[in-house]
């Protein structure tokens, strides 16, 4: 079906303004009292901002912003110190109703002392991850902050937005259909996001297909070196997440396997047609549940693939 162009950028518009918007809840007298939370968890963080009701304190608020980006944590949440180990004096100074985290930040809750605590995963337990796995927790937080109807409200307008954001993929791409996500440790060797990752349903919203090359670990990923590659199939499109730096693309510039592999970084091969399909994007958190799930699919609109897109 075609689409116009116009209603290409109105749809990536509503999109990202939609993904990045922070509604901040009006109160009034008859209004219950928000509760007060703090979690160490950018994951949790991201879903109760994008519910409209972020986090009056988090950990790492300032990297959060390069690591994760959206939704946009306000300028009234309180940055905590480091989210492994925050900061204990500024802890003990915050007014705090309950703090919300995951078993990975276990270690931290004596530090809590009495403060109620509430633990969910923002990711699946399957070995083929689906949306249903994430409805869930995010149905859960908004229990936990007395919203129920916000998280599903959050869950209808991200699903949406995933889904707008595969149509106009799929317009400006009508050729790719299949995605290998990958991010390099080294020249040798990377991390393939499997089907246990938020990148398989992510995609699967959008009408598209994640390629993998074995089962993924608890963290959603499975460990390939770089010759790996050379089993995927020519229609499928190798997607990079950075960061990767300007010496490791020099180094896989000379790299045999890379050349033997055909894919380049060059953007000058994106109109030549030249190489295989290939594309960079930037870092994305994939511990976010549902928050990084409407970021991928908005990053993967604005992506400019380089070499063969006519797949």
């Amino acid at each position: 079906m075609f689409i116009s162009t116009a209603l290409i950028s109105c749809l990536l518009l509503s999109s990202c303004q939609s993904s990045d918007a922070t509604p901040i809840p009006s109160s009034n007298q008859n209004s219950p009292a928000l509760p007060k939370v703090m979690t160490p968890d950018w994951g949790i963080a991201a879903t109760l901002t994008g519910m409209g009701y972020p986090p009056i304190a988090m950990g790492d608020k300032s990297i959060y912003r390069e690591w994760v980006g959206k939704p946009t944590i306000p300028a009234i949440t309180k940055d905590v110190g480091t989210r492994y180990q925050p900061n204990p004096e500024m802890f003990s100074q915050l007014d705090l109703d309950m703090v919300i985290d995951s078993s990975f930040y276990e270690h931290l809750r004596p530090m809590y002392g009495d403060l109620p605590i509430h633990s969910i995963a923002l990711d699946s337990s399957n070995k083929i991850a689906t949306w249903k796995d994430f409805i869930e927790p995010t149905l859960k937080l908004g229990e936990y902050i007395g919203q129920p109807q916000a998280a599903q409200t959050y869950l209808d307008r991200s699903k949406n937005e995933i889904k707008q954001a595969g149509q106009i993929f799929r317009t400006r791409y009508p050729h790719i259909r299949k995605l290998a996500v990958v991010q390099f440790a080294d020249t040798d060797n990377l991390r393939m996001y499997s089907q246990n990752s938020l990148f398989a349903p992510a995609l699967a919203e959008m009408g598209l297909d994640l390629i993998t090359l074995g089962d993924g670990n608890q963290w959603g990923f499975a460990p390939v070196m770089l010759g790996d590659l050379a089993q995927l199939d020519n229609d499928t499109c190798l997607v990079v997440v950075e960061p990767i730096s300007d010496l490791l693309k020099l180094k896989l510039k000379d790299s045999l396997v890379w050349q033997r592999l055909g894919y380049s970084f060059d953007k000058d091969r994106q109109h030549a047609n030249e190489g295989r399909c290939l594309t960079l994007l930037p870092p994305t958190w994939i511990n976010g549940g549902i928050a990084s799930m409407t970021v991928l699919a908005e990053r993967l609109t604005t992506a400019s693939f380089v070499g063969d897109t006519d797949l």
